[in-house]
């Protein structure tokens, strides 16, 4: 019973050492959007707000929304308060193998969030836009295209085009 014991103990060690020894990320490790907008941790375990479809560019899509947003969203509360951040994960639609006539998620081309902090994104109705392809930010030049596109088609939703889907 000592020798496991004292086993248990070693094994602990030794993983606490090897542990000890990996790179811990920091705020400079993360990649930030040219808004400052980053990849938000745990943003997969958010609810969903609604999927859609976009068959311009043949994809699916799903709109998650953490906490804040999710309250906002079930009271229909505009405009979103500052702390709301939606995620919009999207994905290649290919034909399911198993069932004609319908689409499966193929590739993800890109993450994208939206941010709401009122002051630090004044300029932008209130909202940071974020595009992330494999993880990194892309240029400042996309990212310029995201607010004019909410604001000329959702102004009156506070830039935000997806609705709820109870």
């Amino acid at each position: 019973m000592r020798r496991c014991a004292s086993m248990v103990v070693v094994l602990l060690a030794a993983a606490g050492i090897l542990f000890s020894s990996l790179p811990i990320a920091t705020a400079a490790d993360v990649a930030a959007a040219p808004s400052g907008v980053t990849i938000p941790k745990g943003y997969r375990d958010w609810q969903v707000v609604a999927p859609s479809q976009r068959d311009d560019t043949d994809e699916i899509r799903v709109v998650l929304g953490n906490d804040i947003a999710m309250k906002a969203f079930r009271a229909n509360t505009l405009p979103f308060p500052d702390g709301a951040i939606l995620a919009k994960l999207a994905w290649k639609r290919v034909a399911s193998p198993e069932f004609p006539k319908t689409f499966v998620p193929g590739v993800a081309p890109r993450i994208e969030f939206m941010e709401k902090n009122s002051k630090k994104y004044a300029s932008t109705g209130g909202w940071g836009f974020g595009r992330f392809v494999e993880g990194k930010p892309v240029d400042e030049k996309v990212h310029a295209a995201c607010f004019p596109c909410h604001q000329a088609n959702v102004k009156d939703h506070d830039f935000v085009f997806t609705r709820y889907a109870p």
